[in-house]
């Protein structure tokens, strides 16, 4: 018949393949499926997105033996330096958890307009143990600040860890140490600071209340542990003249600050006020730990806290931690704030005999 015509379901198909129809009209459907031009971009999407990530997971592979065979030359070849690169940068991992936990904190008394003393324990001694960290460190950083003057303070960081680096950069041993001599430091003020108190025993007016001082006084220079009772007998003696904490001696008060590591070198207004921001601050930890309990503590929080008031908890028992951390509560307790002086001195009459009492107990 010639040229043959097949219909199609919009119009006729000619010899072209196609049809006429769809070419002329526009608004005509299209055969072709509509999931079949879709398909091509969600693939080509997907495959950049695997290559981007075989290509970072290279990277980071290749990355990592890099490190790994540097961190094993220093090992092998500076193996004291390798303990110190180590320690160093394995630091910065609690450390950046710290500062994640001390924001959450912050935001939290913002938005429920807390204040610190109304804080659980532990949140009131991470933001006391991080504030005190940070301000040890900023003479360093401020140090680094200079062009070309890291590789000096890398140099100070290396000869003088103790006194540049927060904890977070101190191996195990490296903070029992530190422990250790900063007790020493402190622990040299002790019988300053109950000399003081002997010698400001005859200026008590009260003969019952002088006596019991110089009882208790002399008894720690004998080396005998006092009892929280003895404590407590002479306690409004330390809320005004003469063992108040606004009206105690300059020589008593510079002790006081050396051995709660503070300068001494500033007018009294100055020492008196550090004092008390010091003092009132750990009565508002013992309040807070009162009510959490002192045998919820881990091991390290319950040496710290005994460090923090003065004991060396470095070498004792962990049970003999928790007593003496139990004690130092009871007395905490029963003080009112006006009192914080008794807290101040008892950091050291309760501290400078207990170990020599402990180690007499076990033989």
């Amino acid at each position: 018949m010639g040229r043959m015509a097949s219909f199609c379901a919009v119009g006729f198909y000619d010899n072209r393949g196609g049809c006429s129809n769809c070419f002329n009209d526009v608004s005509a459907p299209s055969l072709v499926s509509p999931y079949s031009r879709l398909s091509v971009y969600p693939i080509s999407r997907f495959s950049t997105k695997s290559q981007a990530k075989k290509v970072k997971s290279i990277i980071t592979s290749r990355v990592k033996r890099i490190n790994e065979k540097y961190e094993g030359f220093l090992q092998w070849k500076f193996p004291r330096f390798y303990v110190i690169y180590s320690t160093f940068f394995k630091g910065f991992r609690p450390l950046f958890t710290d500062f994640k936990e001390v924001l959450v904190i912050k935001q939290k008394m913002a938005l429920q307009r807390l204040k610190y003393h109304q804080l659980p324990y532990r949140e009131m001694e991470k933001l006391r143990q991080f504030r005190r960290d940070i301000i040890k460190v900023t003479p360093l950083v401020l140090l680094s600040i200079p062009p070309f003057a890291n590789y000096l303070v890398f140099a100070l960081m290396y000869f003088y860890p103790r006194q540049l680096l927060m904890r977070y950069f101190w191996s195990k041993q490296q903070t029992e140490d530190f422990m250790v001599t900063y007790h020493s430091m402190r622990a040299q003020r002790y019988p300053q600071v109950v000399n003081n108190l002997l010698e400001t025993a005859p200026r008590v007016q009260s003969r019952k209340l002088q006596d019991r001082l110089l009882g208790l006084s002399s008894g720690v220079q004998r080396g005998v542990h006092p009892e929280i009772s003895e404590l407590c007998a002479v306690s409004t003696l330390f809320s005004g003249p003469p063992l108040g904490l606004w009206r105690i001696e300059t020589t008593q008060m510079k002790a006081l600050s050396q051995m709660m590591f503070l300068s001494p070198h500033l007018p009294s207004i100055f020492l008196r006020r550090r004092l008390w921001k010091h003092i009132t601050e750990i009565h508002h930890l013992d309040r807070a730990l009162s009510a959490l309990g002192p045998h919820k503590l881990s091991e390290e929080e319950l040496r710290n806290a005994c460090y923090v008031r003065g004991l060396n908890s470095v070498h004792l028992s962990e049970t003999d931690c928790k007593d003496w951390l139990t004690k130092w509560l009871q007395l905490s307790q029963r003080i009112k704030e006006s009192e914080v002086s008794l807290l101040l001195h008892g950091m050291i009459l309760l501290s400078v005999n207990y170990s020599r009492q402990r180690r007499a107990a076990e033989h």
